[in-house]
This record gives C-alpha cells, structure tokens and sequence, in this order.
C-alpha cells in the first residue's frame, strides 16, 4: 500500500511538473513573438492587421522596438462610419493611413503601471495622446484599455475599444 503511494505521488509530481513545463513553455513561445505575430493570433485584429499591411507598417512593427501599441480591435474599426475602413485601405490614401495607425504607437515599452502615471504621451505620428485614469479603467483620448500589457518580444500591446484619430493639423 505504502508502495503504491509512492508511486502514485511521483507520477502526479511529474505530471504537475510536465504541465508547468508546458505552460512555461507556452509562455516563452509567445514571448518570442513579436507585436504583429501577437496581434495576428489573437484573432480580433484582423482590420488592424490588414492596415498595417496597406500602410507598409508590418516590418516595423515586427522591429527591435521597443514598442508601445493601442490596438484597437476589429469592433473598434467597426464603430467608425460606414465605408471609412475600405476607403483608408486605397492606395490614394495610404499617407492618412499611416498617420492614423502611427498615432496608435509609442516609442518605447510602456506597461500598464507606468501608463497610469502619465497625462499623456507623444506617438509616433508626432501628435501626443491624452491619457487618464478614471474608476479603475484607463482611457487613451476616448478609448478605454480594455486589456492591458499584452506582451511582445519586441514591446507591448494595451487593447483598445476605440480608433484613435490624430488631431488635424
């Protein structure tokens, strides 16, 4: 009895090891994709992706870094006006393009932690975005975090609900 025990309790010991070996695994395996890659097996930036696509960004984004990205969700791109996401795909309006999703990205890696300590930070684009905190949900402009600190090898993602638009100059 004793013996079977024993053996029983090595093999839950392997098998918990084998599973925090797998997750450990797992971790370090997203952990070398970069923030397009992320972004890609998510699932729910499909518009984003293609953007980025049209807007000649994806190296970029697939760079050393580090990068700080607001990635709005596909159902953000939907709550802009009817036709707007197929028109700022043309190659006539990549330029508008880019400074849109360039406004979506700060230099450097910013987490969650550091965001909350901050009024605003200047994007890529040149343009600086608001940032608050208010009863426990942090807004970019007007758009709420939804999911912070989505980790890349190359920097981090914080979700967004909304497209953000650059100030018109």
């Amino acid at each position: 009895m004793k013996m079977t025990f024993t053996k029983t309790a090595i093999a839950a010991a392997a098998s918990l090891g084998m599973a925090f070996t797998a997750a450990n695994a797992e971790h370090h395996a997203s952990m070398k994709k970069d923030i397009v890659d992320t972004a890609v097996a998510a699932g729910q930036f499909e518009t984003l992706a293609a953007a980025l696509g049209a807007a000649d960004l994806v190296d970029t984004l697939k760079g050393d870094g580090p990068f700080t990205v607001f990635a709005p969700t596909d159902a953000a791109f939907a709550k802009l006006p009817a036709g707007t996401v197929e028109s700022l795909l043309k190659p006539e309006n990549k330029a508008k393009l880019t400074a849109i999703l360039t406004y979506h990205v700060v230099p450097g890696k910013v987490m969650a932690a550091d965001v909350v300590k901050l009024s605003e930070a200047k994007t890529v684009n040149g343009a600086k975005v608001s940032i608050s905190a208010k009863g426990g949900a942090v807004m970019i402009n007007k758009a709420t975090v939804t999911t912070a600190d989505v980790k890349a090898s190359n920097g981090v993602i914080h979700i967004i609900d909304t497209v953000l638009l650059p100030p018109s100059k």
